[in-house]
């Protein structure tokens, strides 16, 4: 394509071409000019964006994200700035403002060239994804922080294939739900995802419970029994803490999963597998194959794509997310809320046990709680956390809102650095901050 100015590629035949193609997308789609200005949006893009009409002129920052600078302004990746760089196709996960709400998108950017190879604009699609929400939500994964987008944008990748997933972090950071969301996402949905614990497997039970027995195969085998290889057939095996299995049945997973084939115990007939792999642990493989305790071998196998979840400490902005959603879950809990003094203490709590130990908190506060507004003295956290809160406990009580919007007035105030490593020690992104302070300046 020869060079063209943008009003010159809207109404040229490679105008009407490109229209053709957004609207034959059923995602929402939009064609892009270098300076983020949409010049073209085929009808899914104007719905799920509440922009009827023509949009041409406004930004994509402006429509999807209520923003006033680029993504990469806002310490967010930008996939044009890849692209433009690289010429090639540029994948990232945003959180958009869309019409239904706040969603987590999948955003995909391909440069259109002209005939030197340079980009001269770019289609940029969006697709929601399934995975979580970044809204309180009544099951699945929440979270809306840059550490939880992050390894959100990991899981989209690899659950369309059929590479063997790792998920590394420490206990109580939601493994089997991602792992859960992983199977969702691929192509095995439909088929079942299977859970083991191999922590609980002794060493006498491994090759019974993963492989299954025939009757009489030893000593209590009274009849046939599948093992959960052949369950998951068709679906997702999730190996949970596999950094447990002994060594010496480390040799047999392996042989598993480098033939495809087992054996039920006391059976010589060998038997096809058939499932998508998810693994998961706490503990440091590489750190174990290098003592001698996990075959190398297996690590190799089994560590193809890892995702290493975040801690909750890392991701202080999802917390009231979080709680909200829990309380709304966990039986008895429904209707109690937090009150501001709460929310603060949860969110300077270390959280060592992270989202399950935010769990029993909250379950055991709603226990310890009459009326329906859950106060510090009924969180019982450990340590004195209650010491280091930034606002004084009073007998007002007020919105969640209107606490935040008191307590930014008094950082902002007191901060002399740069706006970007405020955001970072309050645990948001820039782009968040850069929008609670407008929202802050309009309420002022």
């Amino acid at each position: 394509m020869p060079a063209v100015s943008n009003s010159q590629l809207v109404d040229s035949q490679y105008g009407l071409q490109i229209e053709a193609i957004l609207d034959s997308i059923r995602e929402p789609a939009i064609l892009l000019a270098q300076d983020y200005r949409v010049l073209r949006a085929n009808r899914a893009y104007q719905q799920s964006y509440g922009v009827e009409g023509n949009c041409a002129g406004r930004t994509c920052y402006d429509i999807s994200h209520d923003s006033r600078v680029p993504c990469w302004q806002a310490n967010e990746p930008c996939p044009m700035l890849e692209a433009k760089a690289t010429g090639e196709p540029q994948r990232v996960l945003h959180i958009h403002h869309s019409s239904r709400g706040d969603e987590h998108v999948e955003v995909e950017l391909r440069p259109i060239c002209d005939d030197q190879g340079d980009a001269i604009c770019f289609i940029e699609i969006m697709r929601q994804t399934k995975a979580a929400s970044p809204q309180v939500c009544g099951r699945g994964m929440v979270g809306r922080s840059s550490a939880f987008n992050t390894m959100l944008g990991l899981v989209q990748r690899v659950a369309s294939s059929e590479a063997t997933a790792l998920l590394l972090g420490e206990s109580g950071t939601g493994k089997e739900l991602v792992a859960q969301a992983i199977h969702n996402l691929s192509s095995r949905c439909k088929h079942p995802f299977v859970p083991v614990e191999c922590s609980g497997l002794s060493e006498s039970l491994f090759e019974s419970e993963l492989f299954g027995h025939e009757k009489g195969a030893f000593t209590g085998a009274t009849s046939t029994k599948p093992g959960l290889v052949e369950q998951a057939r068709g679906g997702t095996l999730f190996l949970d803490e596999v950094g447990d299995i002994p060594l010496a049945l480390q040799v047999k997973l392996l042989r598993l999963l480098e033939t495809g084939t087992y054996r039920r115990v006391g059976d010589v007939e060998p038997r096809q597998a058939d499932f998508r792999l998810v693994c998961a642990t706490h503990r440091s493989l590489k750190e174990m194959v290098e003592v001698g305790e996990f075959r190398q071998d297996l690590y190799y196998r089994i560590g193809v794509f890892p995702i290493q979840l975040p801690a909750l400490r890392e991701r202080r902005e999802d917390i009231a997310l979080l709680a909200e959603t829990l309380l709304q879950r966990i039986a008895g809990c429904d209707g109690k809320i937090l009150s501001p003094e709460a929310l603060m203490l949860l969110q300077r709590y270390q959280f060592p046990g992270n989202i399950r130990e935010l769990r029993n908190i909250l379950e055991r506060a709603c226990l310890l709680t009459d009326g329906e507004l859950i106060q510090p003295d009924s969180l019982l956290l450990e340590g004195d956390v209650q010491a280091e809160l930034a606002v004084p406990p009073t007998a007002e009580i007020i919105t969640l809102d209107e606490l935040e919007q008191r307590y930014l007035r008094q950082v902002t105030a007191a901060f002399k650095g740069e706006r970007g490593e405020l955001a970072r020690r309050l645990g948001v992104s820039e782009r968040t901050l850069f929008r609670k302070l407008q929202q802050l300046r309009s309420a002022d």
